[in-house]
């Protein structure tokens, strides 16, 4: 886990596609921006990994190297709540991203847990949890210890995945993740985020049923985000938009605050840049802080 606070980007940035550059170099290439995390995304991901045992353990060497901390987003089509075919193909989706990311040394599995569909919010509580579990205990059984499973906060309201429900599955699976979106957030609640006191809120929220260590070393989403009062979320913005929230230097308050030391990932079009933005707006509030 992180000792400090960490920042990079969802993805391979375009400004390194743009150049050419091969996955194993983009540690490389973060730390010459003064990053310090990285997450691969394997969105597209099927039943297997798609990615070679060799090509993953040359990232997760290159990661450690520059002292990058590696996570991994899982498949897009992961859907822990539908009819039994639809969730044991999710499952095994999840087992071959936990696969990859042992490879590389990626610490967490981040996926978006399902829709409701036609079950109530309970029951679909009650059906992911025991599906997460599921996929926990065979990690196991595997010999993969290390890998975290971190179902992610989600901004659309016929998604699983409310504050609420990720900290009731992180209360009740072992070996499971907080994994906090606050763009998503942000859109779930129809602009909830607007103030310090309103990010403090959340993170008081989860230290209360998940500890102070969870919160400390939670994995976190970052960018601003547009959405509607009718459905959430709808697209994700740069850090320089105006007229769209959440703010970041709200959150950075928080982190100083509560002494986190969180990875924090960048969804926006300009991942790279807009991380290096975070990560300075915190060491900024953080000097204030120090100086008064």
């Amino acid at each position: 886990m992180a000792d400090h606070p960490r920042f990079g980007p969802a993805g391979v940035p375009q400004m390194f596609r743009q150049k050419g550059a091969k996955l194993v170099d983009v540690p490389k290439l973060l730390r010459v921006e003064e990053l310090d995390a990285f997450e691969y995304a394997a969105v597209r991901w099927g039943q297997v990994p798609q990615i070679k045992q060799v090509d993953a353990q040359a990232l997760g060497a290159e990661a450690k190297k520059n002292d990058v901390l590696l996570s991994l987003h899982g498949s897009y089509f992961i859907n822990l709540l539908g009819e039994k075919e639809v969730v044991e193909a999710s499952k095994r989706r999840l087992i071959a991203c936990a696969q990859a990311a042992e490879w590389m040394g990626a610490y967490v599995v981040v996926f978006h847990p399902g829709f409701y569909g036609k079950n109530g919010k309970s029951e679909s509580l009650k059906k992911c949890v025991e599906a997460v579990t599921e996929v926990s205990d065979a990690l196991k059984s595997m010999g993969i210890e290390k890998v975290k499973l971190g179902p992610e906060t989600m901004g659309r309201h016929s998604q699983f995945g409310s504050l609420d429900e990720v900290l009731s599955v992180c209360q009740q699976v072992e070996g499971t993740q907080l994994v906090v979106d606050w763009a998503h957030l942000h859109a779930r609640t129809g602009g909830g985020l607007r103030s310090v006191e309103d990010f403090r809120k959340i993170v008081v929220a989860a230290e209360e049923k998940l500890g102070t260590d969870a919160v400390r070393e939670m994995h976190c989403h970052f960018s601003k985000i547009e959405y509607t009062y009718k459905t959430g979320e709808r697209r994700h913005h740069i850090l320089d938009e105006p007229g769209y929230g959440p703010e970041f230097e709200n959150l950075a308050e928080v982190i100083s605050e509560f002494k986190m030391r969180p990875v924090v990932i960048c969804e926006t079009a300009v991942q790279d840049v807009d991380a290096a933005k975070m990560k300075k707006i915190l060491v900024e509030v953080q000097h204030r802080k120090n100086s008064r």
